[in-house]
């Protein structure tokens, strides 16, 4: 979980670390809403069921090596947490995958409530972690930064390919 090295960044601890945590915690992210996004599109879809075996069997693999990973309790960050932060996050996989809740679990940790909001960075104080979701969906702009006159609403969720990475 992301959560044990979030805890050490609320603390000021291990930038370097906390750092690249933010940037894989990031493409983690984009990874879920991919596979999200996909699954709508599948023809054979599992069923809810199959859903609700992977994500609970998941839970319970992680919260097994959790226990081991975390044997001693830190001012703010303990097992029983953990367990309910896993369950958390576990609800929010299901309720995106179009499953219901399992767990109905709570989020122990207000920090990790502030990772997935944007924020802009000082470029001369801090290294860029933050992404800029592609353009790809995004309406064509014409050179003067208006939208192309006539079909604007149209063209907003047209897929483009010359989108600048």
């Amino acid at each position: 979980s992301f959560a044990a090295i979030f805890w050490l960044r609320k603390r000021g601890l291990m930038p370097g670390l906390t750092f690249s945590n933010e940037l894989i915690s990031r493409d983690e992210g984009l990874h879920t809403d991919f596979a999200c996004l996909l699954l709508a599109h599948l023809r054979n879809k599992p069923s809810p069921a199959q859903i609700t075996k992977i994500i609970t069997e998941a839970v319970t693999i992680e919260q097994d090596f959790l226990t081991d990973a975390l044997p001693v309790s830190l001012i703010g960050m303990n097992a029983g947490l953990m367990r309910t932060y896993i369950e958390f996050v576990a609800d929010r996989l299901l309720v995106a995958l179009g499953v219901p809740k399992v767990y109905n679990a709570s989020n122990p940790f207000d920090f990790m409530e502030l990772i997935s909001l944007a924020g802009k960075t000082n470029f001369f104080e801090r290294k860029v972690g933050e992404y800029k979701k592609t353009g790809v969906m995004n309406s064509h702009m014409n050179s003067s930064g208006t939208g192309d006159s006539g079909s604007a609403q149209a063209d907003m969720h047209a897929f483009r390919l010359d989108a600048d990475f």
